[in-house]
C-alpha cells in the first residue's frame, strides 16, 4: 500500500477537507487503542495516518494563507 499523495489532498472541497481531517484523527484514536490493547495487526498503518494528517492539515494551512493575502 502506497503513502497517499497530497494531489488527491488538494482537489477535496473544504467541507471534505476538514470531515477527511476528523477521519483520519479517529482512525489514529483506534489505532492507539488497539496498540493500547495488543489487538494492533498492522503497525506501519500509523505512518500512512499521520502521513495523511500532515498533508490535509498542509493543504488546510495553505488555504488559509491564501485566502488571508487575497483579503490584503
Amino acid at each position: 500500500m502506497a503513502l497517499p499523495k497530497i494531489e488527491e489532498a488538494r482537489k477535496l472541497s473544504d467541507e471534505e477537507l476538514a470531515e477527511e481531517i476528523l477521519a483520519v484523527k479517529r482512525e489514529l484514536f483506534q489505532l492507539r487503542l488497539e496498540q493500547a490493547t495488543r489487538r494492533l495487526e498492522k503497525p506501519h498503518l500509523f505512518k500512512h495516518a499521520k502521513h495523511r494528517l500532515s498533508q490535509l492539515l498542509t493543504v488546510e494551512r495553505e488555504r488559509e494563507i491564501a485566502a488571508a493575502k487575497g483579503e490584503n
